[in-house]
């Protein structure tokens, strides 16, 4: 495992902790592997990158809209995905462009 990698799982475990209050350490280093390894599967394209690469806080309106405008579905489908996934922006992004997809596929 290449050094960099170790130290953003490190990292993201202890944030994933620390947001929990706790728990089993196991389990967070493998969501935090899992989040890491997404967010670096994820395109890089000037369609596709991510605006920011801070956290969401998921009680931000303006995140709520910002995300919920970028991505075309509504306001409040941003933030049920906002409290179900919580502040990985990776998932977050994923799951509204998916939801997206979906609703326009029906359409």
């Amino acid at each position: 495992m290449g050094d960099e990698r170790h130290e953003k799982i490190q990292k993201r475990a202890y944030q994933i902790w620390e947001r929990e209050g706790g728990g089993d350490p196991e389990h967070h280093w493998h969501r935090a592997e899992a989040e890491i390894d997404r967010e670096a599967a994820l395109p890089l394209t000037a369609d596709d990158a991510l605006p920011q690469t801070r956290e969401i806080a998921s009680t931000d309106v303006l995140e709520v809209e910002e995300l919920a405008m970028r991505t075309g579905i509504s306001g409040d489908e941003a933030q049920a995905l906002l409290d179900r996934l919580g502040t990985d922006r990776a998932a977050v992004e994923q799951a509204a462009r998916g939801l997206k997809a979906r609703k326009d596929a029906k359409s």
